[in-house]
């Protein structure tokens, strides 16, 4: 009888986890026999990321009896690849999503609510940054996958020369630091240049830290136009010519990690790549002194406190599958197996942080008991984060106007000398002709 129950325990479990039957008479199921299963992703900033999905590419295979394969694309060419694949309509069967892209690309996205729902509920319920980014007209077009945090990566003793021993709680103090450090040859570096995350993060944030908003409540309203825009937009004028590395206007996601681990400059708002990278290189990334920098590396939970308060912007990608794709029950169930418990926790553990789970049991993993003590301002970061369009609801209208970095480029203007009021003014003008066209 211990042997039934426990041969019933296992089936149900297979059943659960999507795959019952497959491993069965160790036969390939017949409508996967002989297909193909394509995903394309980013290529990670935590290397070992990417190593440990390529290590389980022959396990799903096995497990599914058709030939998993992952191909790795830099980040910012997802989108040419997605617009590319729905107009052709072919490509691969699953791709990463990031941010809101799921509401941009809705038509084309494959229901897969009979796959997010049991994932979600059985890991103590998404983050509610998921359910705006994923979840489009009550269904889920892509499932959760995991979240990037990010916080003020900086040099512990540059500061402490200067006489700071914690991080500024507010602008104000932030940019006098920044100047002293400047003045030192370590500027504060800041990508502001066309790139999917830091200059996003870091723009929209900072806006909603000023009381700005690029629409009202409702979504409809375009509310960029008004005294918190503008007085954030003077801020950061005056914040970059301060205290920063004024190079950043070319910068993408990569630049100012290499900068930083150069030595180039003292602080930058970055996911926890920059500190687990220098630890795992730690006999090649060093500071001016020889020794190991990531030594020297502390996190800020948050960037500082503006005006109207402390807000951060986080990463959440997913995975979507394609209408166009014919193999869309196999891409369902590889999404469970990627899920399941012993799976996913390998690819958890390896990000150290940098990618959190899309669910809360994660918070939960043995893993964070393990990580440095600068890591671990990534254990709740998914709780803290907004999305494109706050106020307002996530929508495929904010999710262009991200596409199109009317944010970021808001500032960027300004930095480089278009008067305040006039750099809110055009952002003013690309928001309507998205939200109000």
């Amino acid at each position: 009888m211990a042997f039934q129950g426990d041969r019933m325990q296992r089936r149900t479990f297979l059943k659960s986890a999507g795959v019952a039957g497959i491993l069965a008479a160790g036969r390939a199921p017949a409508f996967a026999q002989g297909t193909k299963l394509h995903i394309v992703r980013w290529v990670d900033f935590i290397p070992e990321a990417d190593v440990e999905l390529k290590r389980q590419a022959p396990e799903a295979s096995k497990a599914l009896g058709a030939e998993v394969t992952f191909e790795f694309i830099n980040a910012n060419d997802l989108q040419p690849r997605i617009t590319a694949a729905i107009q052709s309509g072919s490509g691969a069967d699953i791709i990463q999503m990031l941010w809101n892209w799921p509401h941009l690309y809705a038509n084309a996205l494959v229901d897969v609510s009979d796959v997010a729902e049991p994932i979600g509920k059985a890991q103590g319920g998404y983050y509610d940054v998921f359910n705006a980014s994923a979840k489009v007209g009550g269904k889920w077009l892509a499932v959760p996958h995991g979240c990037g945090g990010n916080a003020v990566a900086y040099r512990r003793s540059w500061f402490n020369e200067i006489g700071v021993k914690e991080f500024p709680a507010t602008w104000d103090e932030y940019r006098e630091i920044g100047k002293k450090l400047k003045a030192k040859g370590k500027p504060i570096g800041q990508a502001l240049g066309h790139s999917f995350g830091d200059p996003p993060v870091f723009a929209y944030a900072f806006l909603w830290d000023f009381g700005g908003a690029e629409v009202d409540a409702s979504g409809k309203k375009v509310a960029i136009n008004s005294k918190g825009t503008i007085e954030s937009v003077k801020f950061l004028q005056n914040f970059w010519k301060d205290a920063c590395d004024e190079g950043g206007l070319a910068w993408d996601d990569t630049n100012n990690n290499r900068a930083f681990h150069a030595g180039e400059i003292s602080a930058t708002l970055n996911g926890a790549s920059i500190y687990i990278v220098a630890k795992r290189q730690k006999d090649k990334i060093k500071d001016d002194k020889g020794e190991p920098l990531y030594q020297d590396i502390e996190h800020a939970a948050l960037m500082p406190k503006g005006p109207a308060g402390q807000f951060a912007l986080y990463l959440p990608f997913q995975h979507s599958i394609m209408k166009y794709s014919k193999n869309q029950k196999l891409a369902k169930d590889f999404l469970k197996w990627l899920h399941q418990d012993a799976n996913y926790g390998k690819w958890f553990e390896v990000n150290e942080g940098y990618s959190v789970g899309a669910a809360k049991k994660w918070e939960d993993h043995p893993m964070w008991a393990k990580v440095d003590k600068p890591l671990q301002v990534f254990r709740q970061a998914a709780r803290l984060t907004r999305a494109f369009g706050h106020p307002g609801p996530a929508s495929a209208k904010a999710t262009e106007a991200y596409t199109k970095y009317v944010i970021v480029d808001m500032y960027a203007k300004a930095v480089q000398g278009t008067k305040a009021e006039d750099a809110v003014k055009w952002a003013e003008g690309e928001l309507k002709k998205i939200y109000e066209g």
